[in-house]
């Protein structure tokens, strides 16, 4: 409560300053006369001051126990319905995570590498040099638009913002402490696959993308299995269903894996690293959610585009100094990623076999959870990019994989297991450390406790609540747009409105629920969202070939920008953009 109470006064203090502060600027030429009344007023003040402070004291504590009571009540109230849900969304999870969902997962990136002849290797030089490579030197990729659309560059920070989450932290935790070590490799092996899904998806994104009533560029899985998958013949209402249920599906992920899970990080983080409870942290982050949400997706992307160069560096750097730190253990690390990956038994023993099942199962699940390829999610964002070659922007479908899995999350995973908290040779993770239990939540705060001290575990609680509030600023314009879909234009503020609500809920949800209810969601978009993409693999393989013809061949073959005349038309005569 006394961390509580000064975190409340420190707050008071420094917004009181900001407010002040134009003030104080404005009267610096005031008279000396001036000022010796001031503070002779000042004086007089204080003791009425100090006394304000403690009735402002005393009622925080009274809110505090208050409201601390009534979440206490209405968990208990509600403990029945909880553990009916939970029952429910096992076994819709053990369908939608299934062995046959991996397959289906792993086979679309594969065939998409395959079409693509392995672009993600094959080229890349040049997908790094327009994307990442780009933003230093092209005003086209960085260049604030006029109209509704957003550039390249912030298009690429809000899907990273979604992306970039608890799922780099949390989930590469969870991973290890269930499947091992070994579990890290198949993160990778769907993170080199992913990057072609993701590719392929943004390159049908913008194929397929139309116009709303007020100019913003509307498109994702629910747009190319509609036109796209839907213009095959007999396949009209098999697109229109799959499209629906996509949405319908993306809908309910927006409430978990880009709200509750998200928050729910957050609060227990920032109550394990400052004592501030759940409640107070839930109000903060909704009243700030909503404050930026409101604003539509130029808001975001603007808020989004600062915070995420800043948030993704910050965390690396904090997990290099522990790189070179554990350096000598690079060498036991990676033997025992890639003897895990193929273990016959799970950490911690079990039955012959299971090792690698369970690996594999939480390398692609964590996976897919941090950089969502596969799920149809980002090229909700990337289709209101700026750009007209749709090959441009699934480059930065392969950047947007690459940054989030194999740097980021290989960064967290090198942390973790150069620790000492997890025995390399059983893959088991210890059970408790300082008197604390070890969790997926707090097993990185602990490890850069261990390195920095309590500045790590703030470090952790600070970045977590960076990389998971941009997150549900990413996940609010998915959730718009399903919602756009399914019920109109003028019906998304509802949509808005409860998005934001529930955040609280998050804040103070349990911990495994909210993170089981996100897998379910997942798995349940990420299934017609693949069907499409297969349908339309040779799509994408002709749109690729196009753009692989024109630019590294110097083929005249005109340029395949959109499937729909009106806007092809529209996107030859622009001269505001360079390809």
């Amino acid at each position: 409560m006394k961390k509580l109470t000064g975190l409340l006064l420190a707050l008071v203090m420094l917004l009181s300053l900001a407010a002040l502060a134009p003030v104080a600027l404005a009267e610096d030429t005031a008279a000396p006369a001036e000022e010796t009344a001031v503070e002779a007023v000042s004086e007089d003040a204080a003791p009425e001051a100090e006394t304000a402070v403690e009735a402002v004291v005393e009622a925080a504590q009274a809110v505090d126990e208050t409201v601390e009571a009534a979440i206490e009540e209405a968990e208990e109230a509600s403990g029945g319905f909880l553990d009916g849900v939970a029952k429910v969304n096992d076994a819709v999870n053990g369908v939608v995570w299934g062995v046959p969902a991996l397959i289906l997962l792993a086979f679309v990136g594969v065939l998409m590498t395959a079409l693509t002849k392995v672009f993600q290797l094959s080229h890349i030089k040049h997908w790094m040099g327009k994307t990442i490579g780009a933003v230093f030197h092209d005003k086209h990729v960085t260049g604030h638009t006029q109209d509704k659309s957003i550039s390249q560059f912030q298009s690429l920070c809000t899907a990273l913002a979604a992306t970039v989450g608890t799922g780099n932290i949390v989930g590469v935790a969870g991973a290890i402490m269930v499947g091992g070590p070994g579990a890290v490799f198949w993160m990778w092996v769907i993170a080199f696959f992913g990057m072609m899904t993701n590719y392929s998806e943004n390159v049908l994104g913008i194929f397929y993308r139309r116009k709303n009533s007020h100019g913003e560029w509307s498109g994702g899985a629910m747009y190319y299995l509609r036109d796209g998958l839907g213009s095959y013949k007999g396949c009209k209402q098999i697109g229109k269903v799959l499209a629906w249920l996509f949405s319908l599906f993306c809908l309910l992920a927006s409430f978990g894996i880009g709200n509750m899970t998200q928050v729910n990080s957050i609060s227990g983080n920032m109550q394990t690293a400052f004592g501030v409870p759940t409640w107070v942290t839930g109000v903060f982050v909704m009243i700030m959610v909503g404050l930026v949400v409101v604003g539509g997706l130029k808001r975001i992307a603007a808020v989004t585009e600062k915070i995420v160069p800043f948030m993704v560096i910050l965390y690396m750097v904090g997990s290099i100094v522990i790189f070179f730190t554990n350096i000598a253990q690079v060498g036991a690390v990676f033997s025992a990623i890639f003897k895990g990956a193929f273990a016959a038994k799970a950490a911690g023993g079990g039955i012959v076999g299971y090792g690698i099942k369970l690996a594999i199962e939480q390398g692609m699940k964590r996976g897919v959870f941090s950089n969502e390829a596969g799920l149809g999610s980002s090229v909700m964002v990337h289709s209101n990019s700026n750009v007209r070659e749709p090959v441009k922007q699934g480059m930065w479908g392969i950047f947007e994989v690459f940054a989030d899995t194999i740097v980021v999350c290989t960064l967290t995973a090198f942390s973790v297991l150069s620790s000492g908290l997890v025995d390399l040779t059983t893959g088991e993770t210890v059970a408790e450390y300082g008197g604390v239990a070890l969790t997926k939540a707090n097993l990185v705060s602990t490890v850069f406790s261990i390195r920095f001290g309590w500045i790590g575990s703030a470090f952790i609680a600070i970045s977590i609540m960076l990389f998971a509030f941009s997150t549900v600023l990413g996940w609010s314009h998915y959730g718009t747009k399903a919602a756009e879909y399914l019920l109109g234009e003028k019906r998304t503020i509802p949509y808005r409105i409860l998005f934001v609500l529930l955040v609280f809920g998050g804040a103070v949800m349990g911990d495994n629920l909210a993170w089981d209810l996100a897998d379910t969601f997942n798995g349940m978009m990420m299934i017609p969202n693949l069907i499409g993409v297969i349908a339309l693999s040779g799509v994408v393989a002709k749109i690729t070939k196009n753009y692989i013809n024109r630019t590294f061949h110097g083929s005249a073959e005109a340029p395949l920008y959109s499937a729909f005349p009106d806007i092809q038309a529209e996107q030859e005569a622009r001269t505001d953009i360079e390809d």
